[in-house]
Formats: structure tokens, sequence, C-alpha cells
């Protein structure tokens, strides 16, 4: 019998592996579906995507200037740390390393990575922001789109986008740009692992809460609830498989979150910067108590002023209506009954057919992370500012979305027409009433609503009779819904807003419920200035005049800082920067005056409150302390501690500053080391300014 050698030129069946590696789309396959989209896309999908992120992109960036420093407090420290690498790291308010910001720094990283790019300007610090808003957009557009219809997707991006406080934010430094797009993120990613059952998605979905932990500590875990629930109720894997994956998630959520704050707290005091909003330098006590818990319970030490548990506290009235107050409804609640009325809606029209099912999922971490953030929002009885409520804006735009899809797929069906019609109802209406509390403000657009609400609301009873009909209702139902929400977030990209406390929109009256904040007269800062209102009136966003900084100059224009008694209270009348509002406008006398041999000193002046510290460091480039942190009321530094560096020679000036700490809770170091400064040193004006030169001798 012949044998004959294997043929070695005879092909071999390709491996599971290296099929794998084939089927997997290469570079050029990419970026042919980035343009074409999915392969069973209708053609308009693809560019109509890239139109919506787009136009998010033109809404963001246009007129992006007109903020300046927009928050003075969070731009000084991105500049402290572009000129050191400590400073970086720990988030500090001066190159010095004084003391920190009030917050964990992982925002200021991402700023702070452009203007070592780009320089110290308005756009290297804003412009992040605004990418972080399209990314934002595109991740919620991809959410919806994996299990819902391409409209519906589009429908979600669009209202994210042109939610007020969405495009007040994402135009803003304040973390919470970024913590929105970690939360978005994290949405996706856990509910791939919903979908998939493996465990990779969830882990990093765990990882991205840490991130969003290490930008706005506790606020970044009221999306846990949610998407632990969902996870343990849909996944495919077993139970016990279910429990291994969000331990394995768990554990990078605590290392992503934790490895900072392990180096912080190990690191010697002596070592690092004093950390900013805490009593007792521990990070830990920030976040469980002036970051944390104090801020539901209103027991907050060291905060501007005392807040309150229930009724009508410091902070506004606690309770189901709040949202739909003046100061907040006009920010973010445009569309938030038609989400809460579409999620009952599209957990119907999904149904429940299995426990797996990846839609029904969508819809119940959307929900659910509606729900407890907008109930933690509702009742805290600590410190909540409007702008907060941008964290609802996703959650909110991707039920609308879901909604919107699900009833036009079922419109043939009389009784989800008339469902429909209802929603499309109450949406113009709450509009109609949002834009009635501005109606000194283009008073048109609300008659314009108005009627595109009763247009909608009867030809979507209109049973399906061709595109055209089709065409016009999506329309006017678009219009009703949107035009609102859109006009008040296009009128702020025209307006500068700086400070503590940027509201979206035009000024608007307290019609709704809820009461408003800050007490009698107002907290919140409007153009007019960085202080107090009308009983019953919110002011105009920004908490300056209009125009904003100069981008890369001087802060914003205002009266200098007013002087400070013998006993650190606030003696000059002069306005200028107070607990709250922006910074106020540097005169080139004192900008002389703190940059005259600034290099020989440690820090070239030392005010009390960050607010202030900041807007001369802003105008100067040097560091400045801010005794006492954000709101004067930190134990750093001690009086003692003080007039050592004053011995010592690190401090140059001491800035007298029209922030009051008095009645509000926290240490009164900052009040005793204006007191001394004062009985000590001889003052004098510069530009308007009290100051004291603390090397001229005691």
């Amino acid at each position: 019998m012949t044998t004959h050698a294997p043929d070695v030129t005879a092909p071999h069946p390709p491996s599971a592996r290296a099929a794998a590696s084939a089927a997997r789309p290469t570079v050029s396959d990419r970026l042919r579906r980035l343009v074409r989209g999915r392969g069973d896309a209708a053609r308009w999908e693809r560019p109509a995507l890239l139109g919506l992120l787009l136009a998010t992109g033109v809404l963001y960036v246009v007129n992006l200037g007109v903020n300046g420093w927009a928050n003075a407090f969070y731009s000084a420290a991105v500049q402290a740390g572009s000129q050191s690498w400590e400073a970086f790291f720990y988030g500090s308010s001066d190159a010095a390393n004084a003391i920190t910001v009030d917050k964990p720094p992982a925002f200021l990283w991402v700023i702070g990575i452009s203007v070592r790019l780009f320089g110290l300007n308005s756009w290297a610090i804003l412009l992040p922001q605004a990418l972080m808003g399209v990314a934002s957009v595109a991740i919620l557009y991809r959410i919806v789109r994996r299990r819902f219809s391409a409209g519906a997707a589009l429908v979600a991006g669009a209202v994210l986008a042109t939610t007020p406080v969405a495009t007040l934010m994402f135009r803003y430094d304040n973390p919470d740009a970024l913590l929105v797009l970690l939360t978005v993120g994290a949405i996706a990613l856990a509910l791939r692992g919903i979908e998939s059952g493996r465990m990779r998605w969830v882990v990093w979905a765990g990882v991205l809460v840490g991130l969003g932990f290490l930008t706005k500590q506790l606020q970044a875990f009221l999306v846990l609830p949610p998407l632990v629930g969902v996870y343990l109720v849909a996944s495919p894997r077993p139970v016990l498989r279910r429990l291994g994956h969000l331990a394995a998630a768990a554990v990078a959520l605590v290392v992503s979150a934790g490895w900072w704050v392990a180096i912080v707290e190990l690191v010697p005091a002596s070592a690092r910067p004093y950390i900013g909003g805490s009593q007792t330098n521990s990070f830990l006590e920030l976040t469980f108590g002036y970051n944390g818990l104090g801020r539901v319970t209103g027991d907050e030490t060291g905060s501007v002023v005392p807040g309150g548990t229930t009724g009508a506290g410091s902070w506004g009235s606690t309770g189901l209506t709040r949202l739909f107050g003046s100061e907040f409804g006009t920010q973010v609640t445009w569309l938030l009954p038609t989400a809460l009325l579409v999620l009952v809606v599209s957990l119907v029209a999904v149904g429940a057919r299995r426990r797996s099912d990846p839609r029904q999922a969508t819809v119940l971490v959307l929900g659910g992370s509606l729900l407890v953030t907008g109930a933690v929002f509702s009742f805290m009885g600590g410190i909540f500012h409007p702008y907060y409520t941008v964290a609802l804006a996703p959650y909110i735009a991707g039920l609308v979305g879901i909604g919107a899809g699900l009833l036009w797929q079922r419109r043939a069906v009389l009784a989800w027409r008339i469902a429909t019609s209802v929603i499309v109802a109450v949406s113009g209406a709450w509009s109609f009433a949002l834009l009635t509390q501005a109606s000194s403000w283009q008073p048109w657009i609300r008659w314009v609503v108005l009627a595109a609400t009763a247009g909608g609301a009867v030809l979507v009873l209109v049973p399906p009779r061709g595109r055209r009909v089709a065409s016009a209702t999506i329309a006017v139902v678009l219009v009703a819904a949107l035009l609102g929400p859109t006009a008040f977030s296009v009128q702020t990209t025209t307006v500068g807003h700086t400070g503590a406390l940027p509201s979206a929109g035009p000024t608007v009256t307290s019609a709704g419920p809820g009461g408003g904040i800050g007490g009698p007269g107002g907290a919140g800062g409007g153009q007019g200035g960085a202080g107090g209102g009308q009983p019953g009136q919110q002011q105009a966003p920004g908490g300056q005049a209009p125009g904003g900084q100069a981008p890369g100059g001087q802060a914003p224009g205002g009266q200098a800082p007013g002087q400070l008694q013998g006993d650190g209270t606030a003696a000059g009348a002069g306005g200028g920067t107070n607990l709250l509002g922006g910074s106020t406008e540097v005169s080139e006398k004192v900008v002389a005056a703190l940059s005259a041999d600034a290099d020989d000193y440690t820090w070239a002046a030392a005010t009390v409150g960050s607010n202030s510290a900041a807007t001369y460091q802003l105008a100067t480039g040097d560091p400045v302390m801010a005794i006492g942190g954000y709101n004067g009321t930190d134990p750093s530094p001690t009086l003692s501690e003080f007039t050592t560096l004053v011995t010592e020679g690190r401090v140059h000036w001491f800035i007298g500053s029209s922030t009051n700490t008095s009645g509000s809770s926290g240490s009164d170091a900052a009040t005793k080391i204006a007191a001394w400064v004062a009985a000590n040193f001889d003052a004098q004006t510069v530009g308007g300014v009290t100051m004291y030169d603390l090397t001229s001798g005691a």
C-alpha cells in the first residue's frame, strides 16, 4: 500500500481566535461606520446624528469667552496647577499650596491639562467643558439607540443639548460637567453589562463612578442604587455570578476613587496643603460632612449659612414641589412632567416579557436614576444651588426620547394616540407656565408654544395618513416641547456668567411652587451683582454684569472689595467679593503693588476667603493665600500659624475683603487674623482697596 506525505500546502481550518480576529472591524471599517452608521440604519440616521453633535458644539462653544474666568475660585486653582504639579495633584487654590478647593480635583486635572497645553485663558479653561457636553449627548444617543429607534435617540440627544442648565454648565468650569459625562458613561457601560452578562462592562462602570467620586464626591453615588438594582434583576447570569460581578465592580470603584484619597490621608499634614472645606484637615471629614451627609441633613459645619432640614431653610423649601419652583423650574424641569409620564408609558409599552429584556433595563436605569436623584434634591436640607439640577438632565432626556419613540411606533392604536395627546398637552402647558415667569423677555415665544401645543395635541390624534402629515406632526410637537428650553439655552450663551451661583436663562418671577434660595432677599447672584435680589424675584444669571471677565486678563467688572474693620467684619460698602458671588475688578495700582518683588515671597498676599484670593491671584499670576478657605470658616491658617509666616517674611500683603464670616458655622480663625493685622499694621488705600504691608513691621 502506498502512503502519501501530508500536503503541507493545503489550507488548515482557521482557529477560533483567528476567526474572531478576522471578524474584527478594521480601522477603515470603523471610520466608514462612523460616517455611514450601522449597516441596518437608514441613510439619514448618521448625518442626523452628526448634525445634532455639530449643533450642540456650536451652542456650547459660540461666545464661550463671554464667561471669562467663570467660577474664578476654580479658575485660580487651575492657574495654580499650571504653575505647580503639587498644586495640580492636590487641587490647591494657590501654587504655594496653602489650601485646596473644597472638592476633589479630577475635574481640575482635565482643565489643567488643557491650560498646560494652551496657556491660561478663558477658552483653555472652558472648552474642555463644552467638549464634555458634546460627548455626553453622543453617549446618551448611543444608550437610547442600542435598543430603540434612531428618532428616539435623536430626541433624547436634542433634549439634553437644549436643557438650559446643561447649556450653562457645559460652558462653565464647575465639576458638574465632568460628573454628568462620567455618570452617563457609567450607565452606558452598565447597560452593556446587563445586556451581555460580561463582567468587564460592569467593572468599567464602577471605575467611572469612582472617578465621579473624585469629581464631586458622594453625589456620584446617587446613580448606584438603580444600576445595582437593575443589574441584579436583569442580568442574564445566575444570581451568584451577578453578585460576583457587582463585587468586582465595587472593588474597581473603591480603587479608582480611593487611591487619591489614600495618598492624601497618608501624607503627613505638614507635607501637603490643608484640605479646604474641612474643619480637621481631613478629606474623609469633607466627604461625609460638609460635602456629604451635611448636604442632606443641613448640618454643615463651615457652611456659608446654616441650612434647614424641614420647611423653608436657608437653601429653600424642601418637598416634592421644590424642583418646580422658580429658581429650579426654568433650569431643568421643562420636560420633567413629560419624563415622569413617559416613564410609566414606556414600562407599559415595553412590557415585562422577560427578566433580562435590555429595553426594560434601559428604562428602569434612567427612570430609577431620575427618581433617586430627584428625591435627594427635593428633600436635602443643606446647600443646594440651582445648577446642581444638571444631574437630572440626561435622565429626563433619555426617558423623553424613549417615550416619544415608543408612542410614535404605536400611533396606529387610538388609545396610544390619546395618551400621546395628553402628554403633548401637559408638556406644552408646563412650558407655557415657565415662559410666563419670564413674561417680560420675548413674550411671543410662549404664545408660539401654546399654539404649537394645541396643534400638536390635535395632530397626534389623527391616524397615520402619509409622510407629509407625519412630518408636520413631528415638527409641531417638537416646537411645543423644545422651543422654550432652546430659547432659554440660546439666551444663556449671550450673557456673561461668573461666580459661584450661575443661573441659566433670563430673569424669572417666583410664580411657581417651591420657594427660593438664600433666605430673605435671595443668595443667588444675578447680572446686577452677586447679592440678594428683590423678594419674590430671581435675579438674572451670572452673578456679574454682562460681559464677564476678559479672557486671560483681570477679573470681571465691579467695585473694589470692601474693607475689614479691626474685628474682621466688612466695613466698606464697595460691593466686591461676597461669599457666593463672582470676583471683582482689580485696579492696575493694586496689581502693581502685589507684583512688586512678588518672587521674594511665598505668597504675594493673603486675604479672607477663596473668592477674594482668586480675584487677585488671577489678576497678578502670583500665589495669594485664601485665609479660611472658600467660606473663610476653615481653621487654616490659625492665628499662630499666620503670625509665624509673617515673622518669617513669607507673606507680603494682607488685603481687606468684604467677606463676612459672622453668623457662619466653623472656625473664627480668619476673623482673629483680620483683627490682628488691623491692630498691628498700618492700613493704606491702594486703588480703592485697603491693604496692609506685612513686611513694614508691627
